[in-house]
């Protein structure tokens, strides 16, 4: 239930984004009707329409992520709160300025962040970030801490640059797809590698839950 809410507003972007693909007229009587005070010079065309509407649709998402945790009283953690501000800001823009190029790029600082922040506290504070969330209930080396510190600083690394070389290199369609389901299964894969390399150094405690990946989208 958690993993799909973590990954709602991504498949309602695509999923908006492809239905409006197909019935370009319908999109872009949509959002001019409703959201010309959003659009620069009031109006879009049909090429640019689906990706607005998707745009609207995933800013809305976020918004009632959070809002779906506030009411049900559980922690918003601080990378959800970082993806809000960012798909609000560049998803605005890409509707202001009918640009998709500001919402394509959302991903890469996310992510970009995601290592700073990871990188950051272990440099700057001595804080492991990882460690800090399941030290409590696994217990590990200080060195195989570090490693996998250091793994997810590469990773998201890695990650920002690979969505803007899909960004860059092919259509919209083709990047919503690699958005969608290519990240996802990244990130699946990854989180799935993390744990199985824990489990072989970790003395694990009763209710220890392998890590999962959160806020990627």
């Amino acid at each position: 239930m958690k993993l799909l809410l973590d990954f709602l507003p991504v498949l309602l972007f695509f999923a908006v984004f492809k239905y409006a693909e197909g019935h370009k007229e319908w999109a872009t009587s949509l959002v001019n009707d409703n959201l010309a005070f959003m659009i620069s010079g009031g109006s879009t065309g049909p090429d640019e329409a689906p990706v607005l509407l998707a745009t609207v649709v995933v800013i809305l998402a976020t918004a009632a992520q959070i809002s779906f945790l506030l009411l049900s009283r559980k922690k918003v953690d601080l990378m959800l709160w970082i993806s809000l501000g960012l798909v609000t800001v560049m998803g605005g823009a890409t509707i202001w300025f009918h640009d998709n190029t500001f919402i394509q790029w959302k991903p890469s600082v996310l992510y970009w962040v995601m290592a700073v922040t990871f990188l950051g506290s272990q440099i700057l504070f001595r804080k492991n970030l990882l460690k800090a969330t399941m030290g409590d209930q696994i217990e590990l080396p200080p060195d195989i801490w570090t490693r996998l510190n250091t793994a997810c600083v590469g990773f998201f690394t890695g990650m920002g640059f690979l969505n803007l070389y899909i960004a860059h290199r092919f259509d919209f369609s083709t990047w919503a797809k690699f958005k969608t389901f290519g990240i996802i299964g990244l990130m699946l894969v990854f989180f799935l590698g993390l744990g199985v390399y824990i489990t072989k150094h970790a003395k694990e405690t009763p209710g220890e839950a392998p890590p999962k990946p959160e806020d990627a989208a």
